[in-house]
């Protein structure tokens, strides 16, 4: 108990203190160490990119725990990403008890989190964006992109419908970006946002249904917002599929890719008239036209597909230079090189997620590219001042109140809480709700901590025998002996269609969602991959072999009591996140806060007796597992 009240009294010090602040303070006492060149950067060559993605709205510093599974099968078995903990520290040449080591891997994170403090910060990122263009000569000599997944994941994202996200991008000095969760707003507000946006929204495979082309409704829309929405009626683009930068005399063409399988992975009624997917012939086509008619110095793409999947593009698409790809929230230090069907190379890339990286690539072009060099910078949050003009517009950003009108009028199915009327988005995302008794995290290919709070709560809320969540690989990281908070909770669960419900299902049809998921996590081909993780169980223990066909992967299912999971007997199965219906349930937000009020102890601890992690078969010479708390054969 002591430490908690200690470390409270410091917190509350904190909070005090945050009103006659203009810049967000040190998370740690380690914060001034900094070596002294580690944002040192000066350019090689004369034009530079800068990359981040899946900063899942974000703004502030933020802990995130980097997984000890990560499985890799067919050609990615022991490639990177799928090299964990001491296994990745070696392929990439980094040192362990590092700053490096605590940026990219799990290694004895609690440990290097409370030396190191916290990630990110767009405050943070727009002071090293800044000294990394300064290092380059000026901002005319660089070019900033973002890889999707920008607008979602935080309790503002979601009451300001990205709009949060968008001023700050405008702030931060974003020139390109691509999409994925930003399509889980309505039609009218994706394009809403884009007018917004100063930079150039892009993205070469989402298209324009066939029905709404040619329809008075959506052509209303498209009027409104000054064509957004409808780029190329010919093609069907509904976006700009590429645009022509010139840096520093240089031409680089920047193609965009959209998470291909958006409308198998999220619902379709949030965007009736776009139409998603690979569309690889496309892209060849495309680039193939790009250098023909363009004649740029380089070309790169700007992907949402996940990692394993930008590489095989990258290997089928000629004429890439480079992939700066997203979805799969890779921190990966080092370039994957590989060689295209016409006997080129190309660099794939992934910059983690949450803002805790920017990759840097800095071109030498004379007459075509000379030479090309790579480096991610983790972002150690107390090791940047912050900026003073992110930090006053997020400040007064969290000022805002949450408002009853406003929210019906951007969202019609935002089920509002009117307890939370009138209160300011930061009051309601301070809300202490309990003391973490372990560190709570997410990423991983199997449950993490917090989806088991997840789990536990959708199943005390329905009494179920068994509850599912979604492996999502968005979620901060809460650690063991701090509060947890409403803005934790919100960040694990904020999204628009976030309703609850419970279902009976008999235990086959069971065993086959739960297959069917498995199969999309670790089918051997790369373009048959969703790029998430399987799908978190509560109340339920099975066995898993990942190297087997669809409909065997899963054996020996068992609920919490022992009883093993019968074909024809019916469960109680509580769920949220449905992508094919709406369903009536609670907001899960509201549900998870009112578990952890409800289920911790006297002490304000909440205590998890339980994690159901599956026991994994024919994993143990995988490099992409290491120190897992379940069985492994």
């Amino acid at each position: 108990m002591q430490k908690f009240d200690r470390r409270d009294f410091i917190k509350l010090l904190g909070a005090g203190a945050a009103s006659t602040m203009p810049a967000f303070w040190p998370s740690s006492s380690f914060g001034s160490q900094n070596p002294e060149d580690f944002y040192n950067l000066p350019m090689n060559g004369n034009a530079r990119i800068l990359h981040i993605t899946d900063v899942h709205g974000q703004l502030l510093p933020v802990y995130f725990r980097e997984p000890n599974v990560n499985l890799g099968v067919g050609d990615a078995f022991g490639r990177p990403p799928h090299v964990v903990g001491k296994g990745l520290l070696k392929e990439m040449g980094l040192n362990q008890d590092s700053p490096e080591a605590y940026a990219y891997t799990y290694l004895n994170f609690a440990e290097a989190a409370h030396k190191y403090g916290k990630t990110g910060g767009y405050p943070q990122i727009k002071t090293l964006l800044d000294r990394l263009r300064d290092q380059a000569g000026g901002k005319q000599n660089t070019l900033t992109l973002d890889g999707g997944d920008l607008w979602q994941g935080s309790g503002t994202s979601l009451w300001t419908r990205g709009v949060d996200m968008v001023e700050a991008s405008n702030i931060l000095g974003l020139d390109v970006m691509v999409g994925h969760w930003e399509f889980t707003y309505r039609e009218d507000e994706v394009l809403s946002n884009v007018a917004l946006f100063k930079g150039d929204f892009i993205g070469q495979n989402v298209r324009v249904k066939q029905d709404a082309l040619f329809g008075e409704k959506y052509a209303k829309m498209v009027e409104k917002f000054d064509g957004r929405g409808l780029y190329d009626e010919d093609s069907g683009h509904a976006f700009r599929p590429y645009v022509i930068k010139e840096i520093n005399g240089a031409r680089i063409a920047v193609v965009g890719q959209a998470f291909p399988r958006t409308a198998n992975a999220n619902p379709q009624e949030f965007f009736p008239d776009w139409s998603f997917g690979l569309r690889e012939d496309d892209m060849i086509e495309l680039v193939e036209n790009i250098h023909s008619e363009e004649k740029p110095d380089a070309v790169v793409l700007l992907s949402h597909n996940g990692m394993d999947v930008d590489i095989k593009m990258a290997e089928r698409v000629p004429g890439l230079n480079a992939v700066f790809g997203g979805h799969t929230h890779d921190g990966i230090p080092k370039p994957i090189k590989v060689k295209n069907i016409s006997g080129n190379e190309c660099w794939v890339t992934n910059a983690g997620s949450n803002g805790k990286y920017i990759g840097v690539m800095d071109f030498d072009i004379d007459n075509g590219i000379k030479n090309m060099t790579y480096k991610m910078l983790p972002i150690i949050s107390d090791w940047l001042p912050a900026d003073q003009q992110m930090s006053a517009y997020i400040k007064q950003m969290r000022s805002r109140k949450y408002d009853e009108k406003i929210i019906e009028s951007r969202a019609k199915k935002y089920h509002y809480n009117p307890k939370r009327v009138g209160k300011t988005y930061e009051q309601i995302l301070n809300e202490k709700l309990a003391i973490a008794d372990r560190t709570l995290y997410r990423r991983g290919n199997f449950m993490g901590t917090w989806d088991q709070v997840l789990c536990n709560a959708l199943r005390h809320e329905y009494g179920a025998d068994v509850a599912m969540s979604a492996g999502v690989r968005w979620g901060t990281t809460t650690l063991e002996g701090d509060w947890i908070t409403m803005e934790d909770v919100m960040t694990q669960c904020s999204m628009t269609y976030a309703e609850t419900y419970v279902s009976e299902m008999k235990g086959k049809d069971l065993m086959n969602i739960l297959e069917g998921v498995a199969d999309n996590l670790f089918d051997p081909d790369p373009y048959l991959q969703s790029g998430g993780d399987m799908v978190r169980v509560g109340g339920l223990d099975y066995t898993i072999d990942p190297s087997r066909k669809l409909y065997e992967r899963l054996t020996d299912a068992r609920l919490d009591n022992g009883h093993l999971i019968e074909p024809e007997t019916t469960y109680k199965v509580a769920g949220w996140a449905s992508v094919n219906r709406t369903p009536e349930g609670r907001l899960m937000w509201d549900v998870v806060r009112d578990y952890i009020i409800a289920a911790r102890g006297e002490d304000h601890i909440l205590r998890l007796p339980k994690i159901n992690h599956p026991k994994l078969i024919g994993v143990s010479s995988n490099p992409g597992i290491a120190d897992y708390p379940g069985k492994v054969g």
